[in-house]
């Protein structure tokens, strides 16, 4: 017997009366509304073959009793906010196949009891806050295919035991903050298809044998200590030495400054800011950087570049853009940031031949909420970004966004915290307490997000002359969309989009979350953890109707 509920709008609890349908084997309420623990009266449902509750609102542990699901061999409880450790019960289920908690905020070291899922085929545990060395007892998961460990706060060194998972086809271990070299017992995965260490700590050689003729750069990008072929756009490793080194800032005098911008030309511009310009760089090794100089005439540039230059080098994240280096003196202070070939995302809504589609539009404010939900949540101390805005929203070579420049932003105290400042962020996305009152919070960033994502999907600027007095952009859609949708739709995907239906309904979802982010109390916006959730269930939706027209 199966119960399926999936993508509706169900809201509450999950009702404990379900834990008596003894003869169900499966139970799918994905993608609603559910919110509360998860009942220990489902462990009653001894049948159960599969569980899925993902992508709804379901909050604390997973109920301990999770063994007694002897038949269970698919559990996807991912895009919650479940907490608490992984259960000890869970690793008892000996023959599930897959196991799906990812997007939560589950926490704690991974157990060596993992090794009991002999037969598992799907591990996905990222978006955690899962911490300690990664088990070696994971190498004997023989049938494994899919394993996914990324962004979570896992450190040490990657198993030599993975060379042992002869059916993995994809390993995802980026953003964490992994070390040691990247083991050679790799080079023996015959079927591995998709590899990424991104953002960790890595160094030594990369391999060069069996896959990994297959990756490129993007799989090692942010390991500052790896070497090896030029195709992984990495430093030629030193003869005899492949021994993983700690790595020192690199250093770049004003002198190779001047040279890799010839003489901070007027045709290597590549924007003006408030404190100063952005250049485009070629170091002498051939490296393609953005160098972006401070203009110290200007008041507030100095404090402007210790701030963006004490955040940037404490913070790491795929999208937020990576400091490579600084050069400071008393009459020239310049920080050294990675090339975003494609620019911002300003260019792309407004130029003439822009054309991004509704799917990659989502994509890059999934980036964004990604970025957000790390400076609010993912650092030691909050960080309030205080600019959101189409202009700081970077684009790489893939479209992926990277959110920039911190001149502004604030080190905030524990939890959501409020401070007052002087310093005025971008009119038309400043939230109310902002402009109003000085008050800055995590909470101002997702009213400046809502704007952004607004901005995104009208291609209309909070700052265009037909909002003016009591008009704003954020009244404008809420009055619009409430007759129809399609009346704020930037008009290039009302022409492109093949599908209307789907588009409407993605766009009305996408609408009501903005409007979450801009209501005019703080403490009635929806948080940055749940924009994140809420956009890949949108995305998700979006999907699945387009594939099903």
């Amino acid at each position: 017997m199966t119960l399926s509920l999936y993508l509706n709008k169900l809201d509450g609890p999950i009702p404990t009366t379900v834990g008596r349908l003894h003869k169900l084997q499966a139970l799918n309420l994905f993608n609603n509304r559910l919110e509360g623990p998860i009942p220990s009266d489902l462990c009653h449902l001894e049948s159960l073959f599969a569980l899925g509750l993902g992508g709804n609102e379901l909050s604390g542990p997973i109920p301990a009793c999770v063994n007694n699901l002897t038949f269970l061999r698919y559990l996807y409880l991912g895009f919650n906010q479940l907490t608490s450790t992984i259960p000890m019960s869970l690793w008892s289920l000996t023959y599930i196949l897959e196991v799906q908690l990812s997007s939560n905020y589950l926490s704690g070291p991974l157990s060596l009891e993992i090794g009991n899922l002999k037969v598992l085929r799907v591990l996905e545990l990222s978006r955690n806050q899962l911490f300690g060395h990664i088990p070696a007892t994971i190498g004997g998961l023989k049938d494994l295919a899919n394993l996914s460990l990324a962004n979570n706060k896992l450190e040490g060194s990657i198993p030599e035991s993975f060379g042992e998972l002869v059916s993995l086809e994809f390993l995802d271990l980026s953003s964490n903050n992994l070390s040691g070299e990247i083991p050679t017992s790799l080079e023996a995965l015959s079927y591995l298809k998709y590899l990424n260490v991104s953002f960790n700590r890595l160094g030594g050689k990369i391999p060069v044998g069996g896959p990994f003729v297959h990756f490129f750069a993007a799989s090692f990008m942010s390991n500052d200590g790896l070497c090896g072929a030029p195709r992984f756009q990495v430093p030629p490793c030193k003869e005899g030495v492949s021994r993983a080194k700690k790595t020192t800032a690199r250093r770049i005098s004003q002198q190779q400054l001047l040279q890799a911008t010839e003489g901070f030309s007027s045709h290597n511009l590549l924007g003006n800011g408030s404190f100063g310009s952005v250049y485009q760089g070629t170091l002498s090794d051939g490296m393609i950087v953005a160098i972006k100089v401070f203009n110290l005439a200007v008041e507030g540039a100095f404090k402007s570049f210790d701030t963006e230059c004490g955040i940037l080098c404490n913070i790491r994240h795929r999208n937020l853009v990576k400091i490579i280096s600084t050069c400071s003196n008393m009459n020239f202070k310049a920080l050294v940031l990675e090339y975003m070939p494609n620019g911002n995302l300003e260019k792309w809504l407004y130029s003439q031949d822009h054309c991004l589609s509704i799917l990659q539009r989502l994509n890059i404010m999934i980036n964004v909420a990604s970025a957000l939900e790390y400076l609010h949540y993912g650092s030691s101390t909050p960080i309030a970004h205080c600019d959101l805005k189409p202009s700081n929203i970077l684009l790489d070579e893939n479209l992926v966004a990277h959110v920039a420049d911190f001149g502004i932003a604030k080190l905030l105290g524990d939890g959501d915290s409020m401070i007052q400042t002087m310093t005025l962020a971008t009119i038309g996305y400043m939230a109310p307490e902002f402009g109003s009152e000085g008050i800055v919070s995590t909470r101002g960033d997702v009213y400046s997000y809502g704007i952004l994502l607004m901005e995104t999907f009208t291609r209309k600027k909070p700052t265009d002359n037909i909002f003016a007095g009591e008009m704003s952009l954020k009244r404008w859609v809420e009055e619009s969309s409430s007759h129809s949708v399609t009346k704020v739709v930037d008009a290039y995907l009302l022409r492109t989009e093949r599908d209307y239906a789907s588009m409407e309904n993605c766009m009305s979802s996408i609408i009501e979350l903005a409007l979450q982010c801009c209501t005019e109390l703080p403490e009635q916006r929806i948080k940055a953890n749940k924009i994140s959730i809420t956009l890949n269930k949108i995305k998700l939706k979006f999907l699945q109707d387009t594939e099903g027209s």
